[in-house]
């Protein structure tokens, strides 16, 4: 099963430059949670499943609570973080797009995009 976040707005102090830590900006997060569709005929109550208020809220505090030079080392930090929290998640995709680019070009967003499975043995 697919469980997917959509457009998460926040509010963070991301970046390489010292005034986008310092002023901050917003941010769009987009996340895409995999659990194992072998188990989805069982899915009955919340424990069943990956509980995506609950992960709303790791990504959250991790978006406004915490500063990255990079959206990539941001991306990492999100997803080993849902890894390691919830059981039930066996992989993660996050976008973290960031509309305010300070760079002198015609853009409207830069985005990166990153997915890793969880290593079953």
């Amino acid at each position: 099963m697919k469980i997917h976040l959509n457009n998460m707005l926040f509010y963070g102090f991301h970046g390489v430059f010292p005034e986008e830590r310092k002023l901050g900006q917003k941010f769009n997060v987009s996340m895409t949670i995999y659990t194992d569709d072998a188990f989805d005929t069982e899915i009955k109550e919340l424990k069943d499943t990956a509980d995506y208020t609950a992960i709303y809220a790791v990504i959250k505090n991790i978006m406004e609570n915490r500063q990255f030079h990079l959206l990539e080392d941001c991306a990492n930090t999100i997803i080993t973080d849902i890894l390691n929290d919830f059981s039930l998640v066996i992989g993660v995709k996050v976008i973290i797009e960031k509309p305010g680019v300070p760079m002198q070009a015609n853009l409207s967003s830069v985005s990166v995009e990153m997915k890793r499975m969880r290593n079953i043995d």
